[in-house]
């Protein structure tokens, strides 16, 4: 069983990051941290507490982070994820409280009471995962591996080069990219491909539990952002939950090593994942870098998942 730590900006695509970690048997959610991010840092928190209240997951300790990034203002995305950050559902209050210290520690807690090397999977900014180095670089033996959706090579979403997580906080990615621990990136150019398609959101409307029901309802919304014609697509990419999906089954991946930086300076492409796929710079390959998936059988992960909830 993988243990892991889920640092997320909830978000519709973390909500279903979160629901594969909880439906698996094969994944111990040790905690949830939350940054600000696709929502301002009040919403992510009371959104990450309402989807573990949804899913009967009250035991699971969660923790607040980052207020804003390191260095530059706190940029949202309600364009794409509505008022709440979780636009389309109706989703319960929470009914557990939130650890009373802050992300870093419950971070550094959590990794201290492991017997074993606990994943971290960053879904959001990585705010929280470079204070985390920055204040407990003890504690970073204890970490085996960092899973984080974000970046992309070629293409962004939000800068023409530049993925909307590493745009909100550079200086953070530079810090976790650069910190010699073994990563795992889940850049634009796999998740775009991860689109779940129209017919396939109904289905998930027929199962009959109220998880279910709600990511339904969620998926409707997130998907209507993406049918503008600009970006290509069939469906609404699903990028959160491909970091999950190659820890449970990384067969359905392809992926290539290599180094992976970021740019902080440049003027039209700061937040840049620079992607060495030639090996021009001579640097070492820190980074598994997803590629290509198998859509089919994600999309079969996915629902085979919201139906094991009661």
């Amino acid at each position: 069983m993988k243990k892991i730590i889920l640092d997320c900006d909830p978000g519709h695509d973390d909500a279903l990051a979160m629901m594969l970690a909880l439906a698996s048997p094969d994944i111990d959610l040790l905690a949830v941290t939350t940054s600000a991010g696709n929502q301002t840092p009040e919403k992510t928190l009371n959104n990450a507490m309402r989807l573990l209240t949804l899913m009967q997951h009250q035991e699971i300790p969660v923790a607040g982070g980052n207020r804003t990034p390191l260095l530059k203002p706190l940029e949202t995305a309600g364009n794409v994820h509505g008022k709440s950050g979780l636009d389309g559902a109706e989703l319960p209050e929470p009914d557990f409280a939130v650890q009373p210290v802050p992300a870093v520690e419950l971070m550094a807690q959590t990794l201290r009471a492991s017997a074993e090397p606990v994943t971290l999977v960053v879904t959001g900014p990585m705010t929280n995962m470079a204070l985390f180095l920055r204040v407990h670089p003890e504690l970073t033996d204890k970490i085996e591996r960092i899973v984080f959706m974000g970046g992309a090579m070629g293409l962004g979403n939000w800068t023409p080069s530049v993925e909307f997580n590493i745009y909100v906080d550079p200086e953070a990615a530079k810090i976790v990219l650069n910190a010699g621990i073994p990563l795992t990136m889940a850049p634009l150019n796999v998740t775009h491909q991860a689109q779940i398609l129209k017919p396939e959101i109904e289905a998930i409307g027929d199962i009959n539990n109220p998880v279910a029901h709600a990511f339904y309802g969620l998926l409707n919304f997130f998907e209507r952002y993406h049918e503008a014609p600009k970006w290509g697509f069939k469906g609404a990419p699903l990028h959160d939950p491909c970091t999950i999906a190659w820890l449970l089954h990384p067969e359905m991946f392809h992926s290539e090593l290599m180094n992976v930086d970021v740019e902080t300076q440049g003027e039209l492409v700061r937040g840049e994942t620079v992607c060495d796929y030639y090996e021009l710079t001579g640097k070492p390959k820190n980074t598994d870098v997803l590629l290509d998936i198998d859509r089919d059988a994600f999309i079969r992960l996915i629902t085979d998942s919201l139906k094991t909830f009661n």
